[in-house]
């Protein structure tokens, strides 16, 4: 039974130690993942717009991501396994998608803030 318990332990050490000792190679950088996930939910929001259709969403979308990885200079797997890492990190996760929120906020004044100057409003076409 002695074995058992002591056996049980260590390997609850190891898997604990292996837990946090992660590595972060590969792991795209806290700044540039909050504007790349502002990003991506500006794309979401634009695809969604397009066609609330679950179908069609990799039909119009999978361009638009495209070209947004490319333009970060990354690609969906490296996007995947450091989303999967900041979620092993909930408090520093917070702390990026607040920022995340003030980015989507900042951008939606600054186009209302457009949107909203007379000159602008004017040339804008009549729906």
């Amino acid at each position: 039974m002695r074995k058992h318990i002591i056996l049980f332990f260590s390997a609850l050490l190891f898997f604990v130690a292996c837990k946090e000792n992660k590595s972060t190679d590969g792991i795209i950088g806290q700044d540039k993942m909050v504007n790349l996930l502002t990003e991506v939910h500006i794309v979401d929001g634009s695809i969604y717009n397009i066609t609330p259709h679950p179908d069609s969403l990799y039909k119009f979308g999978h361009g638009k991501y495209v070209a947004l990885f490319k333009r970060f200079h990354t690609d969906s797997v490296q996007f995947k396994k450091s989303l999967q890492y900041y979620t092993t990190q909930p408090n520093l996760l917070e702390t990026m998608y607040t920022q995340v929120l003030k980015n989507l906020e900042n951008k939606r004044d600054s186009i209302n803030k457009i949107l909203l100057h007379p000159n602008i409003k004017n040339a804008l076409p009549k729906k």
